[in-house]
Order: structure tokens, then C-alpha cells, then sequence
């Protein structure tokens, strides 16, 4: 026994219901995929003619522009079910998620000549933002699932 204390004092243990800012993040992404796909599905030109221009009213990129949606969908669903379990098992959906705008960016640069002038750069600087966000927050989510004598710069 601690010198001082009886046997019979409580220990008080604090614990925090404050969700940490990776957790926080990765909800708002899955919320924003979540927003995204919905918004493919319903309205897909409101997606498609920032990216495309004038052809996003065509059927064939409308069509695209839903199977984009029903991804993006699925990927935020699956993130906030994962999230409910815990950070380590939503880690692998955010990852997935900066993949695919990952993805995304590359597919935007490889036709970027051809885009919309107006839009091009705006689209490219979302998906790759998107993907760095994600990416990050990934890693945030678990450090200690990085290997042996990797770091993670954890948002606080």
C-alpha cells in the first residue's frame, strides 16, 4: 500500500469521450464520399460537367458518373461502419478511399489537356488533396500498425 492512502480510496480513472482529430477527419471524409455518391446517383451531370464540360450530359458519362457515385458511396458507408468497431479496422477504407482519388488525380492529369480550362485545376487539386488528406489520416488513425522504426506525424 502507497504510504497515505487506504485501502478503501478510489481510484478515479478518466477517459476521454472526446473523439481524437484523425477520427474526427475520417468521418468527415466518409460523410463528404457519402454526400458525393448520393449526389453522382441522383444528379450525375452536377458531377460530371465540372470534370468533363460539355459532355456530361451524355448518357455514357452519366452512366460513369453513377458507377463513380455507387464507389464513393460504398467506400464512406463502409468507412463509418468501420469507425463504429474502431480506428484500426476504419484504417484500411480511408486508405482505400485516397486511393481512389489517387486514382482519380492520375486519370485527371493523363487528360488534362483536354479538360475544361476553367475547371482542370480546381478538380485536380481536390483529388489530390483528397488523396493526401485520406492517406494521412489513414496512417493517423493506427500508428502502431506502421513497421518497426516507421513514424507518423499524428494530427493532435
Amino acid at each position: 500500500m502507497i504510504a497515505g492512502t487506504s485501502p478503501h480510496a478510489a481510484t478515479v480513472v478518466r477517459v476521454s469521450t472526446t473523439p481524437s482529430v484523425p477520427r474526427l477527419l475520417a468521418q468527415a471524409i466518409a460523410v463528404g464520399r457519402i454526400g458525393i455518391g448520393c449526389t453522382a446517383l441522383a444528379a450525375p451531370t452536377v458531377m460530371t460537367r465540372p470534370w468533363i464540360g460539355d459532355g456530361a450530359g451524355a448518357a455514357d458519362a452519366r452512366l460513369l458518373a453513377r458507377t463513380m457515385g455507387g464507389r464513393d458511396l460504398a467506400l464512406g458507408l463502409g468507412t463509418l461502419r468501420a469507425l463504429a468497431a474502431d480506428d484500426a479496422e476504419a484504417r484500411p477504407w480511408v486508405a482505400l478511399a485516397g486511393m481512389a482519388d489517387a486514382v482519380d488525380a492520375g486519370v485527371t492529369l493523363l487528360a488534362f489537356h483536354r479538360l475544361p480550362r476553367r475547371t482542370r485545376w480546381g478538380i485536380l487539386a481536390t483529388t489530390l488533396g483528397a488523396a493526401v488528406v485520406s492517406f494521412r489520416v489513414a496512417i493517423a488513425l493506427d500508428p502502431d500498425s506502421l513497421p518497426t522504426g516507421a513514424s507518423a506525424a499524428r494530427p493532435r
